[in-house]
């Protein structure tokens, strides 16, 4: 049997440095009239040894968080304002696809990962993968239904109210149908 690679966090002098340190690193990074070095010389004299190169490897790792932060923000937004703007916005999937895209992006860059990862494990992924696409049909198959039963119920309800004018009855009787299937199709 391989032994299989541990992943190490990420481990630096920044987090050995008191919180209101670290405070002062980010405040300087923030302002961009500061460089690596002035900041590494800074927080040295205060008595906490560290390099320009760490100051500048923490402020990339910092900045790919921040980044991920606001595109996933991005995201959230335009699928709450998509399903602001349609009622019929399939949020359940417009989320699903964007984990999705996530785990592909995640999976491009792991190959090592994946090759090491156990059977079992990939079996488990895969089966949760397909019941969140059984739970999506499901989903769609009961709002169908729901939408059937609320047809035949307002037929009914017609039928009683308009038994005294046919006429009216088949006109409304054929708008509700033609509804029906228009809601039908943007559920398809």
């Amino acid at each position: 049997m391989t032994k299989e690679r541990q992943r190490n966090r990420i481990k630096s002098r920044v987090d050995e440095l008191p919180e209101e340190i670290r405070q002062l690193l980010d405040d300087r990074l923030a302002d961009v009239n500061f460089t690596y070095h002035e900041i590494a010389d800074e927080i040295t004299e205060l008595g906490y040894e560290i390099s320009k190169s760490s100051v500048g490897r923490y402020a990339l790792r910092q900045n790919a968080v921040v980044q991920r932060m606001k595109e996933v923000a991005e995201q959230t937004r335009i699928i709450v304002d998509a399903a602001k703007k349609n009622n019929n916005f399939d949020a359940i999937g417009a989320t699903t696809s964007m984990l999705t895209i996530g785990l592909a992006q995640k999976i491009a860059t792991a190959q090592e990962e994946i090759e090491n990862m156990p059977i079992e494990k990939a079996a488990r992924i895969v089966v949760a993968l397909e019941r969140s696409a059984v739970y999506k049909e499901k989903f769609k198959l009961q709002y169908s239904k729901g939408i059937k039963d609320a047809i035949t119920a307002i037929k009914m309800e017609l039928r009683i109210e308009l038994e005294n004018d046919p006429e009216l009855l088949m006109k409304l009787s054929e708008k509700v149908d033609s509804i029906s299937k228009k809601m039908e199709a943007k559920n398809n």
